[in-house]
């Protein structure tokens, strides 16, 4: 017969693609054609006919057959454990710095304490700070005991609120500048605070007792930080040169009053004016420490909980003003605070420069510009620097003692000087 293969030779012609067996075409497989069997190939399926491709990901490989490539062992070596984040080593290295600041001040504190004309020894030191404190100990000979409470330790505190204090208003003021050259001696803080200082001394002002000269000092420090902050902004930002300039205009102004006032006062206010603006602690007493105490504790306390509105600050005045930053009243708080802090370190120990400028660049070197580390980290390390520094004024030049002022000015200036290239350098130029 030769009607099947009428009808098998009749199916591609058709272009039906099926075969007589029905719609299942389980016996067309045979004599079906390549087209039939590519649009079979490409036809959808329905949930109960799904082709032999599409459920062989789905069951489990035989003995003999291969996983797919996905699902492959992997062969190669085991991957290290993640590097710690980047804020995570930061915050480490941070304590770490911390906690070698507060050695490195106990340590100086305790040498400071014991090295002079009159040598007391460091165990001796801490027997007579234990006796005092009712730990245990032993107390001093009266001259010893004399020496160590009455002349020593009152400077070394005033050295730690000094230095604490002129630290960490130089981290304030660069955050609030958004300038590293900003600083309370470079821009004439300092200078304009002496002056309130030195016109309480040649007037005779006594109006607020023992504060007196701390209060004029705090009302001269406020109009300067506010005069060079309106002389310094131009077009929304404050200028690198113009706050330089500004600076000097200021320091200069400063010192024709203090000259003027030198002019016009005696012998004895001459002196108390000369130590003004050379900077010492020699006069350090427990009475001055009293003095300075409230000014400092309060500026220190208050100024990490600007931190992190200064760094949202860092990243400019209108990125800041989006995240909800009030950047004038921001500015205006810190403003109060620096000079709070600058006036409360010119007050009891004159004009002493660079601290400021100099501790919170080492600082950003260590450990990077969060100020965060940076506001309270200025405070102990400006407070290290200014307990060193003071201890080899006292001792560089035995038995006369060098100006305290002057010393950090020799160290600071050729740092602002390099400070001042490298800023110009990395701007490619001021103009």
């Amino acid at each position: 017969m030769t009607l099947p293969h009428d009808a098998e030779t009749a199916a591609p012609e058709s272009g039906s693609g099926r075969s007589p067996a029905g719609p299942g075409g389980a016996g067309s497989v045979p004599g079906r054609s390549p087209q039939g069997a590519e649009r079979t190939a490409a036809a959808p399926s329905g949930p109960g006919h799904r082709s032999a491709p599409e459920e062989t990901p789905r069951r489990a490989p035989g003995p003999g057959e291969a996983t797919a490539p996905t699902e492959a062992p992997v062969t190669g070596p085991t991957p290290k454990p993640a590097k710690p984040a980047a804020g995570v080593r930061r915050g480490r290295k941070a304590l770490w710095l911390t906690l070698a600041l507060l050695t490195t001040l106990l340590l100086l504190a305790l040498i400071s304490a014991g090295t002079g004309a009159y040598r007391i020894p460091t165990a001796d030191v801490l027997a007579s700070v234990q006796y005092r404190l009712g730990l245990g100990g032993a107390p001093l000979d009266r001259v010893g005991e004399s020496v160590l409470w009455n002349v020593r330790l009152p400077r070394v505190v005033l050295a730690l609120l000094v230095g604490a204090s002129l630290g960490c208003a130089g981290a304030l003021m660069q955050g609030v500048f958004g300038n590293p050259l900003a600083e309370p001696g470079v821009i004439g803080i300092s200078a304009g605070a002496a002056v309130g200082a030195v016109a309480a001394i040649g007037l005779g002002l006594s109006f607020f007792g023992n504060w007196t000269i701390t209060v004029c000092a705090f009302v001269a420090g406020l109009i300067t930080v506010s005069s060079v902050y309106l002389l310094s902004r131009n077009g929304g930002k404050t200028e690198v040169v113009t706050l330089i300039l500004t600076g000097i205009a200021v320091n200069a102004f400063a010192g024709a009053l203090i000259g003027l006032f030198v002019f016009f006062a005696d012998s004895g206010q001459v002196n108390q004016i000369t130590f003004w603006q050379l900077g010492s602690l020699a006069q350090a007493t427990w009475p001055k420490v009293l003095a300075v105490l409230p000014c400092a504790v309060a500026g220190l306390l208050v100024a990490p909980f600007y931190a992190r509105r200064l760094d949202l600050l860092a990243l400019g005045e209108r990125p800041a003003r989006h995240l909800g930053i009030d950047v004038e009243r921001l500015r205006l708080a810190l403003i109060l605070v620096v000079a709070l802090l600058t006036a409360a370190a010119v007050a009891v120990a004159g004009v002493i420069t660079f601290i400021g400028l100099l501790v919170p660049h080492l600082l950003r070197m260590a450990n990077g510009p969060g100020h965060r580390f940076l506001v309270p980290g200025s405070a102990l390390a400006g407070a290290v620097v200014l307990v060193a520094g003071d201890l080899a004024a006292r001792t560089l030049a035995q038995p006369a003692e060098l100006p305290l002022g002057v010393l950090t000015a020799l160290i600071g200036s050729p740092f602002f000087f390099w400070l001042l290239r490298r800023t110009r350098r990395k701007q490619g130029g001021w103009a």
